[in-house]
């Protein structure tokens, strides 16, 4: 099939993502290819770490998360939360996952495979296991609280 063929059933990203959301995407990219040795300019490797997705990273756990096409913003807010108590029940039970907006892109094929029923549309996969390297560091610098949280109340 024809890569334009896979396309999500929602836009995950902004047509036109303004900073600094755009800044912080850019600089993941760096960071994350960086830290494998892969040059921003190598497509044919940064493609093979992209297929690693489709594995699940090798992982042994992997899960396709998907939510009734008939929900509003409201519910997909409550399966974020959901997505997040996996992750971190997970992290409770020393594992680590991931989760992967891509798998989205193939509901075409996900659909039968899964036996997903046509008022469900897929939002995400989620990689569980073991790390196969620790990785104490961080990878993405945390923001500053101050630039995306305002406070009102709670001054001392």
């Amino acid at each position: 099939m024809h890569t334009k063929t896979h396309v999500s059933e929602y836009k995950y990203y902004a047509s036109d993502l303004p900073d600094p959301y755009l800044k912080r995407r850019q600089e993941f990219g760096r960071l994350f290819y960086g830290s494998l040795g892969i040059a921003q300019i190598d497509l044919e490797a940064r493609s093979r770490q992209t297929a690693k997705n489709y594995t699940f990273f090798g992982a042994p756990v992997g899960l396709i998360v998907t939510i009734d096409r008939r929900l509003e913003v409201g519910s997909w807010l409550d399966l974020g939360m959901f997505v997040q108590n996996v992750m971190l029940a997970a992290a409770g039970r020393g594992l680590q996952s991931c989760p992967q907006e891509t798998f989205a892109k193939y509901h075409r094929i996900l659909r039968p495979l899964l036996s997903i029923p046509a008022e469900q549309m897929v939002v995400c996969g989620i990689s569980v296991g073991k790390a196969k390297v620790e990785r104490p560091d961080r990878l993405m610098p945390r923001a500053d609280i101050d630039e995306f949280a305002t406070f009102v109340g709670f001054e001392t």
